[in-house]
């Protein structure tokens, strides 16, 4: 079985995170960066794939030059092999444009089974990147899997909904995302380590997906962003003094913000 999971390099989560006043896009440059948590868990799942059978794991990536941190990391855990998709042109690219991206870098790999990806990246949040390259390669994508079986050509994932829990099935190949319940990924063994510095990694371009900077980044993206504001402060809390009358107070507060 031929795996492919998608991962990102994204600021640190505890870090102030901006957008840059030149272009409002991300200010990655900013803050330390970090291999998405999520995306070590579509890493954990394909490996555990790995493990209990006859699987090569592919990390797929698109970023800067410093996401080859990312990608150590992930080689480190026990996956095979990478492709970085790295080109200035992508700077910039929303949503729908990473998802062709993506689904052009796939296609590098050969003849890929499953590709795993994380609901959502903790940077941008679309939650919409593996369901838009599940259409884009016209692959079924089951989606928010806590729980996931592969077997006989056929993925099944387990889903949680406010209504309980549902089983969703297809054949391969498809697009499987996870969420945060479905696996604690493993720390990488000073072995694993040692033998991610040999592994291969295959740094392309836009030109090697045939795609010109026309078709990428700002210029084509869906969306763009075109003006912003920083979170404002917290502002202090009310503060009830209870005279005999806090309940009182205290409603008629609720009553004022429309919660009763």
């Amino acid at each position: 079985m031929n795996i492919v999971v998608l991962i990102k390099q994204v600021p640190d989560t505890w870090s102030e995170r901006t957008l840059s006043d030149s272009d409002k896009t991300l200010d990655r440059a900013s803050t330390d960066a970090v291999l998405d948590e999520i995306n070590e868990r579509a890493v954990e799942e394909a490996l555990k794939i790995k493990e209990a059978g006859d699987a090569e794991v592919t990390v797929l990536t698109v970023g800067p030059d410093r996401s080859t941190d990312a990608i150590r990391k992930a080689l480190s855990m026990g996956a095979d092999k990478a492709v970085h998709v790295n080109d200035e042109a992508l700077h910039g690219s929303d949503a729908v444009t990473t998802a062709k991206v993506l689904a052009k870098a796939v296609g590098t790999v050969g003849e890929v089974d499953l590709v795993l990806a994380g609901n959502e990246a903790t940077d941008g949040r679309s939650g919409a990147v593996p369901a838009m390259l599940g259409e884009v390669l016209g692959w079924p994508s089951l989606t928010h899997a806590n729980a996931l079986t592969v077997e006989n050509g056929t993925a099944t994932v387990k889903r949680e909904t406010d209504e309980g829990t549902c089983d969703v099935t297809s054949a391969l190949p498809a697009v499987v995302s996870v969420g945060e319940k479905i696996n604690e990924p493993r720390y990488p063994s000073f072995k694993g380590i040692m033998a991610a510095k040999k592994k291969p990694v295959s740094a392309i371009g836009i030109a090697d997906l045939g795609l010109d900077a026309g078709e990428v980044g700002l210029a084509g993206s869906l969306t763009q962003v075109d003006s912003f504001a920083p979170r404002p402060p917290k502002s202090g809390g009310q503060k009830v003094e209870d005279e005999g009358d806090g309940g009182t107070k205290i409603a008629e507060f609720l009553v004022g913000q429309k919660l009763i």
